[in-house]
């Protein structure tokens, strides 16, 4: 018998530990963060920012960015927990069992980063750069998350890589078909080519002020936005079209815009400098300020150890001259006066 190819889907996305029960979803997310966070050590620290920066930051964007990305899901989603036979609030808390909106991560993730860097004295726009590559990948190995949970997928489809969905996973409508295109792998899989875009790209033009995470934020868009044309969950929609849809299309143009008018007015990076940061509560003004000061003062110390370096042996110099003047005139002198006296004992 010949059985038609097909994706199949986690039979299970719970584990339970003793009375702690382990969720795939979960799990997903937090190894997409700390893969975020370790690349965006390394990016940071290759750009000349001190090490343990976006550690630090990440204890203040993490937190946002769940809570926003929660609220924008369940603003943007309210009929599944406050509509006909919704869950309720009870339901609209339960962020395990799946449910964060990017564009909510995002934003009030970047409340939070900006909170951070203010207290590690850095500039937000570099810090973000040094994430644009981490994000995307951490986003990609959350959507493995939405496999196992078996939620995000798109339109009916009998493609060799069709998803199988099980009927009590099954839109209302759709319960007749078994199989729908994994949209979430569509997602993650452009999400790994926009890390592939943007870590080139940086290399390649050295990407600064905030220009490679508009990047990838105006690639993501693309990508989204075609996978809103097949997703069918039930959403809130606009003149017949997903919310997501015009999200997607304003926030990239928004990025677009930025990436252009930044590249003109502020070519190239920043200074190194500038990302060193100069502890807690420090501002990214009082660093740079700090840092210049630091490099006029270096500069002076230079100039005066030149000086002195070059009087010290010209008084010498002078000295000598001066002992050898001294040293032939009593000499001189000495010589008079032995003549003197030898011409003495020589007169009668």
């Amino acid at each position: 018998m010949l059985v038609p190819l097909s994706i199949p889907s986690p039979d299970q996305s719970v584990w339970n530990l003793g009375p702690v029960p382990i969720r795939a979803y979960a799990l997903f997310i937090i190894f997409g963060i700390v893969v975020a966070v370790w690349l965006g050590e390394k990016r940071w620290a290759a750009r000349g920012g001190r090490a343990g920066t976006v550690g630090d930051v990440a204890l203040w964007a993490v937190p946002f960015g769940i809570v926003g990305g929660r609220l924008y899901h369940v603003i943007s989603d309210n009929q599944l927990y406050f509509g006909d036979g919704g869950s309720g609030l009870s339901g609209a808390v339960r962020i395990w069992e799946g449910g964060l909106g990017i564009w909510g991560a995002v934003s009030l993730g970047a409340v939070g980063a900006w909170i951070g860097c203010r207290r590690s004295g850095v500039p937000l726009p570099p810090f973000a750069d040094a994430l644009a590559v981490g994000l995307p990948l951490a986003q990609a190995i959350g959507r493995l998350g939405n496999w196992f949970n078996q939620e995000l997928f798109g339109a009916p489809s009998e493609l060799p890589w069709a998803l199988e969905i099980d009927p009590v996973h099954r839109p209302a409508g759709y319960g007749q078909y078994e199989t729908f295109h994994p949209t979430f792998l569509y997602e993650g899989i452009w999400l790994v080519g926009v890390a592939v875009l943007v870590a080139w790209a940086d290399r390649r033009w050295r990407l600064g002020h905030g220009r490679a995470f508009a990047l990838y934020v105006a690639a993501y868009c693309v990508g989204r936005l075609g996978v809103e044309m097949l997703r069918i969950d039930p959403v809130t929609e606009i003149g017949g079209l997903r919310l997501n849809v015009y999200t997607s299309v304003l926030v990239g143009l928004g990025a677009v815009v930025y990436l252009l008018i930044s590249a003109r007015r502020r070519p190239g990076r920043e200074n190194a400098s500038v990302l060193l940061g100069s502890g807690t509560g420090a501002a990214p003004e009082a660093a740079a300020q700090e840092a210049a000061a630091g490099e006029a003062a270096a500069q002076g110390s230079s100039g005066d150890a030149a000086a002195g370096t070059g009087a010290a042996p010209e008084a010498a110099a002078q000295g000598s001259s001066g002992d050898a003047a001294a040293g032939e005139a009593q000499g001189s002198a000495s010589a008079a006066a032995q003549g003197a006296v030898e011409e003495s004992q020589r007169e009668p």
